[in-house]
């Protein structure tokens, strides 16, 4: 049995809504943005008063190539960009998420499956 109407129109929701999100963001990033603040190895420096001026704030790009965590220093300007496309990859991999699921209620509710 193909898709009820409601279905069909729910895929076609999510498609334009991740080519809408891939057209306005661009580009896609996996990972994550994090900013730091630390201290240095200067024991007078004032990153080790009480209360700490610590140094920073530095952003950092941190994603997993081969099973391994790699982490980029970010610029200012690189923050503002590359945040947007992680936001992007985020949300079209929850659409996509939502189309996955759609399509498995759809295969699971078909008659003509075998267990």
């Amino acid at each position: 049995m193909p898709p009820d109407q409601a279905q069909v129109a729910e895929a076609r929701r999510l498609r334009a809504a991740i080519a809408e999100t891939l057209d306005e963001a661009g580009f896609v990033l996996p990972g994550s943005v994090t900013r730091r603040e630390m201290r240095c190895g200067r024991p007078d420096c004032r990153c080790h008063d009480d209360p700490p001026r610590l140094h920073g704030p530095y952003w950092s790009w941190t994603r997993k190539v081969r099973a391994k965590t790699v982490t980029k220093l970010l610029s200012e300007e690189q923050l503002e960009d590359y945040t947007a496309w992680i936001d992007a990859s985020r949300k079209v991999h929850e659409l996509l998420r939502a189309l996955e699921a759609l399509s498995v209620g759809v295969v699971e509710a078909d008659p003509r499956r075998r267990s």
